[in-house]
């Protein structure tokens, strides 16, 4: 997965995150290692997929732009509009050439863990879910959802993602069509690898 030990990443994420950022990080990794250990999924992997999913989160706009550049990376008019959604697109391409982490589930698992997309494998789910409900987290609903996970990873996904679009809505943001497929397949075909 990675050259790298966990103490050595968790060096550099010291150095590049604040320290909210920085406990957040490890607070997803131990969420999904959890819900990894609970639904199937391989622990280390989702462990580290949430150690590092921030990696970049704390970057200026500037840093974004110029890995956007060099990497080839071409913002759609809604990313443009999102920064928000911009550390899930360099700290993908981080992982990788940075941090040599050759795993294609962890890097895709990075890259969709703010806007979920169709088709996400196990430990993508996980990972989005994660973040969502980590013990450092405290927004209206966190217990809904921290309740739905320990019953149904799909259901708790369908419910995250209810809740993203809703956010979107009220507060007049446009909705990343990635998002909307995720939602649209879930709730037209249910959860498309066995992890209800």
């Amino acid at each position: 997965m990675s050259n790298l030990s966990y103490d050595e990443i968790k060096e550099i994420l010291q150095k590049k995150l604040n320290d909210k950022r920085y406990f957040h990080s490890l607070c997803v990794a131990d969420e999904a290692k959890r819900l990894a250990e609970k639904y199937g999924a391989d622990p280390e992997k989702c462990y580290l997929a949430g150690l590092v999913h921030d990696v970049t989160k704390n970057a200026s706009d500037e840093e974004h732009l110029q890995i956007f550049k060099t990497f080839g990376i071409i913002l759609t008019d809604i990313e443009k509009n999102a920064k928000k959604l911009w550390h899930a697109m360099s700290g993908s391409v981080y992982l990788k050439c940075f941090l040599n982490i050759d795993d294609g589930e962890i890097i895709d698992a990075v890259r969709y863990h703010t806007t979920a997309k169709a088709d996400m494998s196990l430990t993508a789910k996980i990972l989005y879910l994660a973040d969502f409900t980590s013990k450092d987290r405290d927004y209206p609903d966190v217990d809904v959802i921290r309740n739905l996970v320990n019953i149904s990873l799909d259901d708790a996904f369908i419910y995250a993602l209810q809740y993203s679009i809703n956010d979107l809505v009220e507060t007049k943001r446009a909705i990343h069509p990635d998002t909307v497929n995720a939602f649209n397949q879930i709730v037209l075909f249910g959860g498309n690898n066995g992890s209800n």
